[in-house]
């Protein structure tokens, strides 16, 4: 490789770790994710999406407005094969302190999922269980996860197609039982920059056995139908997670957050002017880019519905 194409390499990658330093910045000042004295429990699978987490927060630690601690913890469920050794090693040189769980969660999947069925769901409740009461033993008061923007997005479609419920992934949440909070720093980094950024930290990855090589997952049918939504429609997965921030409760259906029921007129003030359809027209084609279909336009739509 040529002195120029090192170069062009070496700026591409800084721009890409600005990049993901500033959306796990903006992630965590939006959500107020860690606050002064937290003590950041940062769960690693040996995936790319938590090595980079971990490496991205321990440098905002250095220049963060709050003092706040970090601990890496790893779950080692007893897959046949898991190389127990590289985690510590990794950890040990970048002189983090950790804790390795041993859970034999392998063996229950195993025994309870037929085979052939998806052991993703189980594996993690029983993974998410251990790993909680493991924050309370060590005293930790935010559990970081690993889980980025496409996922989120992934989890939507998951919930809508095979529970019909309208429900993802918050960057923030407390859990049913209220005894943690977990906080999910990379919620608005995409998957396509982590892989970039893994690939040039050289990450030691640990393939998940168990669950990862199962191709007939249903997420992964998700995440195939939102990659050529992206291609045909490039931004489809920005808007469909902005969506998740602009929530109009009034404009769904569902009657424990909006009394539908006692709904009554209000004609106490005077009313507002009527509407210039020709002036929404133009505004809304002011927004519109050349060559773009309307019904793509999500102003166009939500004017059509004024």
């Amino acid at each position: 490789m040529s002195e120029l194409e090192n170069r062009r390499e070496r700026l591409e990658f800084n721009k890409l770790q600005k990049r993901l330093r500033r959306n796990v910045g903006r992630a965590i000042a939006d959500f107020n994710m860690i606050e002064e004295g937290d003590k950041i429990m940062v769960c690693l699978s040996g995936g790319k999406d938590s090595y980079a987490m971990l490496d991205i927060l321990l440098n905002l630690q250095k220049t963060a407005p709050v003092s706040f601690e970090l601990v890496a913890v790893n779950m080692d469920q007893k897959q046949p094969g898991f190389p127990e050794h590289v985690l510590p090693e990794y950890l040990q040189s970048l002189g983090v302190p950790y804790h390795i769980v041993e859970k034999d969660t392998y063996s229950v999947v195993k025994e309870v999922v037929p085979e052939g069925k998806t052991t993703c769901g189980l594996c993690s409740r029983l993974r998410r269980g251990t790993l909680y009461g493991f924050a309370e033993e060590i005293g930790a008061t935010k559990v970081a996860l690993g889980h980025h923007k496409d996922d989120i997005v992934e989890t939507l479609f998951l919930n809508m197609f095979y529970g019909g419920r309208l429900k993802a992934m918050p960057p923030k949440l407390r859990a049913d039982d209220g005894r943690n909070i977990v906080i999910r720093p990379l919620a608005y980094c995409r998957e396509s920059d982590l892989m970039k950024f893994a690939e040039h930290k050289d990450f030691p990855i640990i393939p998940c056995n168990l669950c990862g090589s199962q191709e007939n997952l249903q997420r992964q049918a998700i995440k195939k139908m939102l990659q050529e939504w992206d291609r045909q429609f490039p931004g489809r997965s920005e808007n469909i997670f902005a969506a998740l921030t602009r929530v109009s409760p009034s404009q769904l259906a569902d009657g424990d957050l909006y009394d539908f029921v006692n709904l009554e007129l209000d004609r106490a003030k005077p009313a507002a002017a009527v509407r210039d359809d020709q002036a929404i027209e133009r505004r809304v084609n002011s927004w519109v880019p050349d060559g773009d279909e309307r019904e793509e336009a999500p102003l166009y739509i939500e004017a059509l519905n004024l």
